[in-house]
């Protein structure tokens, strides 16, 4: 992806002009895969190229994410809630289910009128932010002091020199003769001359010299961490809603402990975090500045804690075997689009090839298996097979009846507007693994076909716009944007309605469910 992304961005003169840029090949890339990590790998890379083209990021970031979620509704893979609803819809009826290609009569219309809407109203209606570095220069956040030569504190440990209780700052790391200490224990005994770089409040720079036994550095001129090291990376990672530290101070959170990582500073809605950096309370969508091991941001990418982790000393990624992972690719969806093999085994086939070809190794496989999509996929079978032998679905089902009597068109539009709620409520996939009995029981009782209401809870279940919360790379956004809250719901509000209307419209027409004049 990344390789394709260089080739394609090119030099807009225009805001629109990029917008369609990076809406275009997004839309596409989002059918085929899953569009979180789409959308993780363009983020760096539209960061960096608006800077070049002297565009803020805040014109192009939801544009990206809105892309993204405009992809998935191209294929039946494009994203897990199509997934979910697919293995659901078969579970019940029995059926094979729908093919790789069964959605795109309907997903590439909407998704078309989706694209059209960005770039005819996102120019003027998205904020214009410069890219402000929203972290700044080191000096801003960390303090550096260095270890008497001949003092008391040579040989004690950090935890005996009372480093680890300070209430302002944070010991981040030790440089010691050209080599670094990062996320330091407290069992590390110190040595003269050590270098201790601190982060959190710098006023508080008093309250390290009381220490006996620590000096002022001698080399304030040339911040530590703004040298490179490779026992050290610096990383950007957006916390995401299913965060286990959600609430939690910085302190309590213990990132030391728990990710191998310390917090240099925060920000928020593009701005970095003021104050004690200790008492912090993490919110979703924060953006955390961390120092880590190198090995940090291969073990921690796939963690459901993070939505997106931007290695900063990141090295150029491996395009050697780009054009056969591609090939892979489109040899697949070629042969389950056919018909030559269901979608189920055309995938298993692909996850063995990229393997044994060394795309990518088994370890990075079994990391990049989004366990909690396939317990959803498997609790939706249970939960859907209650709905229906309880009779829950069919009283649901007979309420709809009810609004919309013989009106296949109302009841659609109604089916439509409860998932839409119901995603904004829950999440996307609790919404459609709710409505899928629901909808069956419903067109049971109206003798109609249940392909077009299906097609209609996987539009409705993606089409959150409107708040950072309702999709998950609406959140991965927010904080390279210098997005608020009400920026999406100002540019999200509208844009939800225009596709709410837009998806009945197409699928009505499709299925010709609309009343004869």
């Amino acid at each position: 992806v990344d390789l394709l992304v260089h080739h394609l961005l090119g030099n807009p003169r225009s805001v629109r002009r990029a917008q369609a840029r990076i809406a275009l090949p997004v839309t596409f890339l989002s059918g085929f895969m899953n569009n979180t990590p789409v959308v993780a790998t363009m983020i760096p890379a539209v960061h960096t190229w608006s800077r070049k083209i002297d565009i803020s990021p805040s014109k192009l970031m939801i544009p990206l994410s809105y892309a993204a979620i405009f992809g998935g509704s191209l294929t039946m893979i494009g994203t897990s809630t199509n997934l979910v609803v697919n293995g659901q819809y078969q579970q019940l009826t029995g059926s094979e289910g729908f093919s790789i290609f069964a959605i795109t009569k309907v997903g590439l219309p909407v998704a078309v009128i989706g694209i059209a809407a960005i770039l005819l109203f996102l120019p003027r209606w998205l904020p214009d932010r410069k890219d402000q570095q929203k972290f700044g220069s080191v000096k801003e956040f960390t303090l550096e002091v260095a270890v008497a030569q001949e003092g008391p504190l040579v040989g004690k440990t950090v935890g005996e020199a009372g480093l680890r209780e300070l209430d302002r700052l944070y010991l981040v790391e030790i440089e010691r003769n050209g080599s670094v200490v990062t996320a330091v224990p407290s069992e590390e005994r110190l040595l003269g001359g050590d270098r201790l770089v601190f982060a959190g409040d710098t006023q508080a720079i008093s309250d390290v010299l009381r220490i006996n036994g620590i000096v002022p550095s001698v080399h304030d001129d040339e911040p530590a961490l703004s040298k490179d090291h490779a026992e050290r990376r610096l990383v950007e990672a957006v916390l995401s809603p299913q965060s286990d530290v959600l609430g939690q101070t910085i302190r309590d959170a213990r990132f030391r402990d728990r990710y191998g990582a310390v917090v240099l500073a925060v920000a928020r809605g593009g701005d970095r975090v003021p104050g004690n950096l200790g008492n912090i309370r993490l919110r979703p969508g924060d953006v955390l500045l961390l120092e880590a091991r190198p090995a940090f941001v291969s073990r921690q990418r796939y963690n459901k804690d993070f939505l997106l982790i931007n290695d900063l000393d990141t090295e150029a990624p491996r395009h050697d075997r780009a054009l056969l992972s591609w090939g892979i690719l489109l040899v697949l969806v070629g042969l389950a689009a056919c018909g030559v093999m269901s979608m189920l085994n055309a995938a298993m086939v692909g996850a063995a090839l990229v393997i044994l070809t060394g795309c990518c190794s088994v370890g990075q496989a079994q990391k990049a298996v989004d366990m909690p999509v396939v317990l959803t996929i498997a609790a939706s079978f249970a939960l859907g097979g209650a709905l229906e032998q309880t009779g829950a679905a069919s009283y649901l089902a007979e309420a709809v009846v009810g609004l919309s009597g013989s009106n296949v068109l109302l009841a659609l539009a109604l089916v439509y507007l409860v998932v839409s709620i119901l995603t904004e409520m829950l999440t996307n996939n609790a919404a459609a693994i709710l409505m899928v009995p629901v909808v069956l029981s419903l067109t049971s009782a109206m003798g109609v076909d249940a392909e077009p209401f299906m097609f209609a809870i996987m539009l409705a279940a993606s089409a959150s716009f409107a708040t950072p919360l309702g999709y998950q790379t609406n959140m991965m956004v927010m904080g390279p944007g210098g997005y608020r809250f009400g920026d999406y719901v100002r540019v999200g509000l509208p844009l939800n309605l225009l596709i709410g209307l837009s998806s009945i419209t197409v699928i009505a027409l499709v299925y010709d469910l609309l009343p004869a004049f």
